[in-house]
């Protein structure tokens, strides 16, 4: 069995990935970067230049959250 997220929000390298799990969401942040085999990997370790963008992707994933909890009571 396959589970899709219920969204995503990226911005440059970051994704916040929002999974709905039985009435309440949760948010996995990741950044993708290629390895030495020029392979795409993900981390959840951040540089600084990555924080913003760490910090927007909360943003948006808490205001799609609230959109969604409010549209579904």
């Amino acid at each position: 069995m396959t589970v899709t997220p219920a969204h995503k929000v990226r911005l440059g390298l970051v994704t916040a990935t929002i999974w709905s799990n039985d009435g309440f969401y949760t948010v996995d942040l990741s950044r993708s970067y290629k390895n030495a085999e020029g392979d795409w990997r993900n981390t959840a370790s951040y540089s600084q230049s990555d924080l913003l963008n760490v910090a927007k992707c909360a943003e948006r994933a808490e205001i799609w959250i609230a959109r969604h909890a409010n549209a579904n009571t």
